[in-house]
Formats: structure tokens, C-alpha cells, sequence
């Protein structure tokens, strides 16, 4: 069974740090491209990352650039969203997707388009 489950969302203060995990399941992540989306109350779901499955090149959404780091870990068939310098804007739910496919296509991009497998998603909340 194809599934991907995060962790890691909670609560914390502004400037603040959380690492997001996303773990694969019923496939080898290190072969496909894998997003990073994050949906706020009341707003469309959007793109934050998209890391290629061919060469591990990693796309960022203008607005996390500089504060979110994508890494993957193939062996244990993990992708992490580390971010930092969090902000009261960041706070949404965070999903992880793949369309199954190598190369990161538009609808990894806002407006995100219909990705083969998603996460349940993990809330990331931040607020004094």
C-alpha cells in the first residue's frame, strides 16, 4: 500500500523552529519527486517545496526561501521540511504529496493540481 504520513507539526513561538517529517511507505521516495503543501484556514492549499525524484534539486516557494530546508533520507525513506525563522503566516496544516513521477510538474505549483498520493497532514501553529 502507497502511503506517506506525517509528523512532527505542534506549536511554537515566532522565530521558532520545527522539523516536519514525511514517511514513505509501499514505494522508494528516493525515486520520485515529493512536495512539501501547506493549507491556512479559509486559503487554497499551496506549494512550498517540490524536490525532484531525478536529480534531487529542490524548488521553494519565494516566501519560505532561506528558512525551509528540504532534506531526504532514501535509506529510511523519509523527507524532512526543516523551518526556521517561523512566522504567524506559516501557520497552516502541512502535507506531503507525489504524483509518482520524477520530475516536479505544475501542479506541485499553487494552484496545486491532483497528486497521486497525500499525507494526512500535520498542524504547524505559530503564536505567542
Amino acid at each position: 500500500q502507497v502511503q506517506l504520513v506525517e509528523s512532527g507539526g505542534g506549536l511554537v513561538q515566532p522565530g521558532g523552529s520545527l522539523r516536519l517529517s514525511c514517511a514513505a511507505s509501499g514505494f522508494t521516495l528516493g525515486f520520485y519527486a515529493i512536495g512539501w503543501f501547506r493549507q491556512a484556514p479559509g486559503k487554497e492549499r499551496e506549494g512550498v517545496t517540490c524536490t525532484s525524484g531525478s536529480d534531487s534539486s529542490t524548488y521553494y516557494e519565494d516566501s519560505v526561501k532561506g528558512r525551509f530546508t528540504v532534506s531526504r533520507d532514501n535509506a529510511k525513506g523519509t523527507v524532512y521540511l526543516q523551518m526556521n525563522s517561523l512566522k504567524p503566516e506559516d501557520t497552516a496544516v502541512y502535507y506531503c504529496a507525489t504524483d509518482l513521477g520524477r520530475i516536479c510538474g505544475s501542479h506541485y505549483y499553487t494552484p496545486v493540481g491532483n497528486l497521486e498520493v497525500w499525507g494526512q497532514g500535520t498542524l504547524v501553529t505559530v503564536s505567542t
